[in-house]
């Protein structure tokens, strides 16, 4: 296993199960009571089951509703009439559910605006929640690549990024435990360069004698990510293709 955090089927059935007066709601979610009987009204959240004539009681369902519009709120900055829809669906829909749980971890705006580098092994293991002897095995396959100052690993946001996703891959099943070996990522490090570099002579390397360093320099950031996301939704894309064609041979 990357990672030692293992959660109990009972304790997550005890939170589910205990009630809480919004007062309690309020503190934990860190949103005013106002903003959560408007919820209510709005039907982002379902109404509470009263115990009395103004008193009502709520459980660990509804923090978990409440962070969710918030972390909406935060990362897609979009309107309520929105997250009402998104909040709906979800319920409805597990990818979606774990769509969104990725996207608002891996894709956070504010994250990206606010890259900061991780200093040492041991905060790289804090903030990944991998272990030494895996951060170690993944700096040899040339997954995460530190850079060495004063005789100390600096870690940037990718490689947090990354080691977060590939403990994040172990917690989901697709890790040694499951059969999996990760030391196939150093064959995808290899293919994907090849990629990288082709993507970079095709697009990101055009005309560059008629822009100032300035512009050079933000057509090749808005260019980076614009390729950053076209192969994400391509790999998404053609993961279904392989999926749908396994399930049509199994079928045959």
């Amino acid at each position: 296993m990357l990672n030692e955090i293992q959660s109990s089927p009972i304790s997550s059935l005890l939170r589910q199960l205990k009630r809480m007066k919004i007062s309690e709601l309020s503190s934990r979610t860190q949103v005013p009571k106002e903003t959560i009987h408007f919820y209510v009204r709005e039907g982002l959240i379902p109404r509470p089951r009263k115990r009395g004539k103004n008193v009502a009681d709520y459980d660990e369902s509804y923090v978990e509703r409440i962070l969710l519009i918030k972390e909406i709120q935060d990362h897609f900055f979009l309107p309520l009439s929105y997250i009402k829809g998104i909040i709906k669906r979800q319920y409805k829909s597990p990818e979606l559910k774990a769509l969104l749980k990725l996207r608002m971890g891996y894709f956070s705006p504010l994250d990206q605006l606010l890259e900061k580098d991780v200093v040492g092994v041991e905060a790289f293991a804090e903030a990944t929640g991998m272990g030494q002897r895996w951060i170690a095995k993944f700096i040899k396959w040339g997954i995460i690549t530190p850079e060495v100052r004063d005789g100390e690993n600096i870690y940037s946001q990718d490689d947090v990024i990354l080691g977060r996703l590939l403990v994040d891959l172990d917690k989901a099943g697709f890790g040694p435990k499951d059969g999996v070996d990760p030391s196939v990522v150093k064959n995808y490090i290899k293919i994907y360069k090849q990629i990288v570099k082709m993507a970079h002579q095709s697009f990101l390397a055009t005309h560059p004698d008629q822009l100032t360093s300035e512009e050079s320099m933000a057509k090749s950031i808005r260019g980076r990510e614009l390729m950053g996301v076209f192969f994400y939704h391509l790999y998404r894309k053609l993961a279904r293709e392989v999926e749908e064609q396994t399930k049509s041979r199994k079928a045959v």
